[in-house]
């Protein structure tokens, strides 16, 4: 498989920007990015102290409340994360690391996984079967919404089982057998024991606050990412639906949207996501300033997620009539990008 992706390399159209404005805009920030990480996750604890506060306190309906909104937040650790896992987020590797660490062990996520995966993403953007991160069409529909934006146990049977086939040495499927062969062994290790401490940890994390009485910490840490996921949902959902696949320009595949200055902070900046895959190396703080300097070149982006969901919907039905439609956004005419779908 990887000698057909070298000889399936894709000539990405990448809009024009001035050398020395990408390279300032490339410089990770550790101020930047401790603002960004701290204080996303002293929002988490913020919300997390006071839904354990309400406990015994208040009325349970105010626990639920409290623990649902904690849960809203929690949901964009992902996005934490996935720009983590681009190591983009701070200047020094040792910062990167150690928080990549933490966010991958509260969220339950694996940054081995993960980051394999995502790699062929961006070089591959919906470009299967080298992409298999996301495909199309996309079928996004209000059962799975509620499912997975209340509660969402599914999420939880698939994350335990997978993780601990993992820990017991097992690659499953052409995907991941495509991304860890047996040839490479030791990526494999690294794979296997993420996913023991994952398990190990939790179970220490869960059996200690019982045995203390603090049923409500596994709640708020252990299931934090399986429920109050509908804000997130919201967001992360519009980076790729709809669009065109087969197509070598990231204007034509990813979805921009306009966000407040909090669900901005909250996403992570991944409301410029035709952005961020033209240019993945800029910080995600920097992604606005990025915008600025190409937005010329860039179709006009949805004002908001009713907008941008509103467009999506219309997107679906027309796929429903005829399903080979693909959304195509209105480029700039001076653009010139090239089209090589089949």
């Amino acid at each position: 498989m990887g000698n057909e992706r070298a000889a399936r390399r894709i000539a990405w159209y990448r809009s024009p920007i001035d050398r020395r404005i990408l390279g300032t805009l490339n410089q990770p920030s550790d101020l930047k990015g401790l603002l960004q990480t701290l204080g996303y996750l002293g929002l988490l604890t913020l919300t997390g102290t006071a839904a354990w506060y309400t406990v015994g306190r208040y009325p349970w309906p105010v626990t639920v409340a409290m623990v649902f909104l904690h849960g809203t937040f929690y949901a964009f650790l992902i996005n934490g994360f996935h720009e983590l896992c681009h190591r983009s987020v701070f200047r020094s590797r040792f910062l990167n690391a150690f928080f990549l660490r933490i966010f991958s062990f509260i969220g339950w996520y694996d940054q081995v996984g993960f980051w394999a995966s995502h790699a062929e993403h961006h070089k591959y953007t919906l470009h299967p079967p080298d992409d298999l991160e996301v495909v199309l069409p996309q079928t996004l529909t209000l059962g799975g919404f509620l499912k997975y934006t209340i509660v969402n146990p599914r999420g939880v049977y698939d994350t335990l089982k997978r993780a601990i086939r993992l820990s017991l040495g097992r690659v499953e499927g052409d995907w991941e057998n495509a991304l860890f062969p047996s040839s490479d062994p030791k990526e494999r290790r690294r794979l296997f024991n993420w996913s023991r401490v994952l398990l190990v940890g939790h179970a220490l994390l869960v059996g200690i606050s019982i045995w203390r009485g603090q049923w409500i910490v596994p709640i708020l840490i252990t299931l934090g990412p399986f429920y109050g996921g509908w804000l997130q949902y919201l967001c992360n959902n519009t980076q790729h639906a709809g669009l065109s696949d087969n197509v070598p320009d990231f204007r034509l595949c990813c979805r921009s949207i306009v966000l407040n200055p909090f669900l901005r902070f909250l996403y992570w900046h991944m409301n410029f996501h035709t952005e961020h895959h033209m240019y993945a190396a800029v910080p995600c703080y920097n992604l606005g300033k990025l915008r600025e300097a190409i937005k010329h070149d860039l179709p006009t982006p949805s004002n908001g997620l009713y907008a941008a969901w509103r467009e999506i919907a219309a997107i679906q039905k027309k796929q429903e009539q005829d399903p080979t439609y693909q959304h195509a956004f209105e480029l700039p005419t001076e653009s010139d990008p090239v089209d090589t779908r089949a």
